[in-house]
């Protein structure tokens, strides 16, 4: 969604900078993705041709000298070499010195020589400043417009162009009054969108309306007879063409222009050209229309339409058609606005394969409320730029409307979002954005404004008060930690898929990642090629059909690498693979291929000799490392042969769980398979499907206890007992351990001693023993305490002493 900064600021009273409105809206939660401030229109300027003389070496072109004020080239007049058939005397125009950029040429200029003559700058056309598809002179101002002067000034170019991404969900801010009012509503300015005025017309509309299509939820429609379609105002279209749309004619601009103002798409069809009265429903198989791009779409069962006795005139909620639409000739109007299903019109929008700004919004759901006004506003600019009497408005299939309340207890901000905002606050945010409010102390009942259909419960009013207050202000909180860990984290397939692919790195092979979409003759060589695998819209001719296996790719990636001089490669993915468009047609699989003598020992050449070349029995030991680490009763497993006709038959094989579970398939490819996807050299690969493999049956575990750690240090002392020659020595790390089981850490052995010198049948075991103090440091007391107990403990489990 593309808005002008003036633009905005016809619906919002603000002083407010551009980085400030840019910031508050990312805010709230419109982000902004562009920013174009249109700096590319200051170096141009206004200039007057003082004199335009016949070029000395060329017939079409002139030397003109050109005044362009103080502050160019010191005020003296410039000479510029030009070819315009309107360059003369006199006129005022744009003038680009050297050194400037010019869009539309896409040129840095800088001073050039034409035909012998030195020329200092370029008089500009539309077309080079981007401003039209005008190319036939230059740029023609008004003769009092100011020499010397920024152009973008003067001509309103300087106008900067917000880009904002919309989320599907925000349909009201399609328009720019939709921006502004929720900018108003996060305290930056006032809104001043004016009601659409209320046209009643005379005598009614010639053209009547029948509805006979579920899709249509409301039509209005109006004539303005009397009408002269010219260009539209100058205003108008400089904010078209700044968000990317070129102005066509007066009423189309019109149509367009109150799209983007009031996210209100509206239709006009040429009245002479409509034949008989319109009527809206659902297309036949085999209908065809020619359509405002030019194109001719064949319709379908089902496509909502509107048509009239000559056949389809538009396609509902989407594009109108070539034959009924205005052009300079047009002199009575129909305004058609209209009220469309969503889902109908994303529907036929994907089908048809049509992205217009009417189908953005629609399918995303326009303010049914604003139906009439939005006809009465479209009739108002087209009575003030095109003159004419409207009639009456015909009003048909309108659907009754149902006001939605919700009640909001108002302790449920704080609740989901941690932000304590009071009461009134809550009341005057929700009111700010045009929600009803009623309170009665606790809570309150909030009617839904009819152009937020997104909004469908408290969890949504709180989250309307959540991006007004600002998420920003949000304190980031810790998580709160579980006593213990209850559950393993990963799933089962994402345990299979790390296990594989460990498995297959370490066995020398190289991970890839390639496309899903692979060419329409690789994917028939590996069983697909099927029309429901087919995309509707490829990125690619090369990449026209899901793959049905991750061999193409894979063995696609190795020929590519042995192009560049690397033949021997052995490469690997884990990825899915699609053998239907039905949910159970996606699959799990680890996959590999082997090129030239990339065998698990080694590639290449060696102190023994060249290696030998990839065969069967190193992919068969592939797909089996594979299916172990995955978890597969690899005791179990049977192997037959051969595996799918995309292998060699007499040098592959299928490994199976039983008769009919086929787990993994590997093997040599078939001559024919290579030769069909431009392959050459030695190859091997295989495919082991992870969903197959049985999940093991789960066992009662103990869970570990969560991991807490001590903030201060550890504390070490070395103990030497003398015991008797026949105790062991966990006796007295067991006895040392029970001492004391908050302070008392790691017990370990660092020395054993026996001598005559300890006495007959003694020897001396020497521990280190830490102690982890948990809520403070240790004093000296407390480690003559610990150690007391300690050799109490020894002391009387194992009858030993305290070596002196």
């Amino acid at each position: 969604m593309k808005f002008t900064l003036s633009w905005l600021k016809d619906h919002l009273d603000t002083d407010a900078s551009l980085a400030a409105i840019c910031e508050r809206l990312t805010m709230i939660g419109l982000e902004v993705e562009a920013v174009d401030d249109r700096a590319v229109f200051a170096p141009f300027r206004i200039a007057r041709v003082l004199s335009a003389e016949k070029h000395p070496d060329a017939d079409k072109l002139k030397v003109l000298t050109v005044e362009a004020g103080p502050e160019i080239n010191d005020g003296k007049p410039l000479r510029i070499v030009c070819g315009a058939p309107n360059a003369r005397a006199g006129l005022v125009g744009v003038l680009a010195i050297p050194g400037t950029y010019v869009p539309g040429i896409d040129t840095t200029l800088s001073i050039g020589r034409i035909r012998g003559v030195e020329s200092h700058g370029m008089m500009c056309s539309e077309r080079e400043l981007e401003l039209s598809d005008s190319h036939d002179g230059i740029i023609d101002l008004a003769e009092d417009a100011p020499v010397g002067a920024k152009f973008a000034d003067y001509a309103d170019l300087a106008d900067p162009v917000i880009e904002i991404n919309l989320t599907p969900n925000r349909p009201d801010a399609t328009g720019v009054a939709g921006i502004a009012r929720d900018l108003a509503a996060s305290g930056l300015g006032t809104l001043k969108t004016k009601a659409s005025e209320r046209i009643e017309g005379e005598g009614d509309c010639p053209v009547a309306v029948r509805v006979e299509s579920a899709t249509c939820t409301g039509f209005a429609l109006r004539q303005v007879a009397g009408v002269a379609n010219g260009a539209s105002p100058q205003w108008m279209q400089k904010r078209l063409r700044a968000i990317g749309l070129r102005p066509i004619n007066a009423l189309v601009d019109i149509t367009n222009y109150v799209t983007f103002d009031r996210g209100r798409p509206l239709h006009v069809f040429d009245a002479a050209k409509v034949a008989g009265d319109l009527v809206v429903r659902d297309a036949k198989a085999g209908e065809a229309v020619l359509a405002l791009d030019g194109r001719t779409y064949t319709l379908a069962d089902g496509m909502c339409v509107i048509a009239d006795d000559k056949g389809v005139e538009s396609i509902a909620g989407i594009m109108g058609g070539e034959q009924s639409g205005c052009d300079a000739a047009t002199t009575d109007v129909l305004i058609e606005s209209a009220l469309w299903e969503p889902v109908d019109i994303a529907r036929t929008g994907r089908t048809l394969g049509i992205i217009t700004d009417a189908r953005y919004r629609f399918e995303r759901g326009v303010d049914p409320a604003f139906m009439e006004p939005g006809l009465d506003l479209a009739t108002r600019l087209v009575l003030d730029i095109c003159g004419g009497t409207p009639s009456r408005r015909t009003v048909v299939a309108e659907a009754t409307r149902e006001t939605r309340s919700i009640p909001l207890p108002f302790g449920e901000v704080e609740r989901l979002t941690g932000l304590t905002v009071t009461p009134d606050e809550q009341v005057a945010i929700l009111k700010r954005l045009g929600f009803g409010v009623s309170s009665d102390g606790a809570a309150a009942s909030v009617t839904v404004p009819s152009w937020r259909p997104d909004v469908d419960g408290k969890a949504d009013l709180v989250e309307e008060i959540m991006r007004l207050t600002g998420v920003e202000t949000i304190e980031p909180q810790p998580l709160a930690a579980a006593a213990s860990v209850n559950t393993r984290i990963l799933t089962v397939p994402q345990i299979r898929d790390r296990a594989a692919r460990r498995a297959l790195a370490a066995r020398g092979m190289v991970e890839t990642v390639n496309y899903s979409f692979i060419p329409e003759n690789h994917a028939m060589a590996f069983g697909g090629g099927t029309e429901a695998l087919k995309l509707e819209n490829p990125i690619s001719a090369d990449m026209s059909d899901m793959r049905p296996s991750l061999l193409p790719g894979l063995i696609a990636a190795a020929s590519r690498n042995a192009a560049r001089g690397y033949g021997d490669t052995a490469l690997f993915e884990v990825a899915a693979v699609y053998a239907s468009d039905e949910p159970d047609g996606q699959m799990r699989v680890a996959g590999g291929v082997r090129r030239g003598t990339a065998v698990h020992s080694g590639a290449g050449r060696s102190w023994d000799g060249n290696a030998p070349a990839v065969s069967v029995f190193e992919a068969k030991a592939d797909a089996i490392a594979a299916l172990e680490a995955a978890g597969a009763p690899v005791d179990r497993l049977m192997i037959e042969a051969p595996a799918s006709d995309w292998y060699h038959p007499g040098r592959s094989g299928r490994i199976k769980l039983g008769p009919k579970v086929i787990l993994a398939e590997f093997g040599e490819f078939h001559p024919k398979t290579l030769k069909q996807i431009d392959a050459a050299g030695a190859f091997c690969g295989f495919e082991v499907f992870l969903d197959a493999i049985p999940e093991p049956k789960r066992k009662a575990t103990r869970t570990k206890p969560v991991l807490t750690l001590s903030p201060f240090q550890p504390v070490r002392r070395d103990f030497a007992f003398v015991v008797d020659a026949g105790v062991e020595a966990l006796k007295l790390v067991r006895a040392a351990e029970g001492a004391d089981r908050k302070l008392v850490g790691e017990v370990r052995v660092f020395d054993v001693f026996s001598g005559a010198a300890l006495g007959e049948g003694k020897k001396s075991v020497a521990i280190e023993v830490t102690l982890n103090p948990a809520d403070r440091t240790l004093t000296d007391e407390d480690l003559e305490a610990v150690s007391a107990k300690i050799v109490a403990q020894v002391e009387k489990a194992t009858g030993g002493t305290l070596r002196g």
